[in-house]
């Protein structure tokens, strides 16, 4: 677990493996979603996630990110870390699938309590 992780990460962790993916493993799916730790001291609860999805590694579209190549605003400047714990039992993926469950999980974190998402579209 993450130091000073939030209280909410517990339930955005039971709300993503509820998730399934069809097309996991099947033949072209090389699609993957994957979540980052965002956190802002600013804001008044400072952690949130951003969700992504990628035909590229995980670790390697992060990378991306910080460096500001192609990257989402609130993940090079808030992003902490990877959490492949919450998505690893869906990839890879067909690339429909990973738009929509890119969606779901955003959604599925805001319902589960997780007062900042990014991502997700």
């Amino acid at each position: 677990m993450i130091q000073g992780a939030p209280d909410w990460l517990g339930k955005a962790r039971r709300a993503a493996l509820s998730l399934r993916a069809t097309t996991r493993g099947a033949s072209g799916a090389k699609q993957s979603v994957y979540v980052i730790l965002l956190h802002d001291d600013r804001r008044p609860d400072p952690w949130g996630l951003y969700v992504g999805q990628t035909s590229r590694d995980p670790d390697m579209r992060f990378d991306q990110h910080k460096s500001g190549y192609k990257a989402s605003g609130p993940a090079r400047r808030f992003g902490v870390r990877l959490l492949p714990d919450l998505v690893a039992h869906l990839n890879p993926m067909r690339r429909w699938e990973a738009l929509e469950l890119e969606a779901a999980l955003a959604e599925d974190f805001l319902t589960a309590g997780v007062p900042w998402v990014e991502g997700g579209h």
